[in-house]
């Protein structure tokens, strides 16, 4: 088998290809979790809530779910949309500083 002389060169374009390929990735997910679906224990890591709650969520409906036998499934796609459509207004009263 052949030997094949690396460079320093060769290792700094492998290392800028490398960066390129994971800012790409970051920014396609934006922080976002990259799986399509998610358990109920990862749900509640990234929500920050209990068990208690989440199952709220789920009997009135707040989040949907998909139940395969005894493990339940939410999509990420749901719970994205459950944020924006919870999301509130700053209530900061504004300063009038003209006096």
């Amino acid at each position: 088998m052949p030997a094949e002389i690396i460079t320093t060169d060769d290792l700094q374009k492998f290392k800028i290809e490398i960066l390129q390929e994971f800012k790409k990735m970051l920014k396609e997910h934006n922080g976002q979790p990259v799986k399509k679906w998610l358990k109920s224990y990862e749900v509640r890591k990234f929500l920050g809530i209990s068990q208690g709650k989440l199952q709220n969520m789920r009997h009135n409906g707040t989040l949907p779910y998909t139940r395969i036998g005894s493990v339940i499934f939410y999509d990420v796609e749901d719970i994205r949309k459950m944020m924006e459509n919870n999301q509130e207004e700053a209530r900061n009263p504004r300063i009038d500083y003209s006096r």
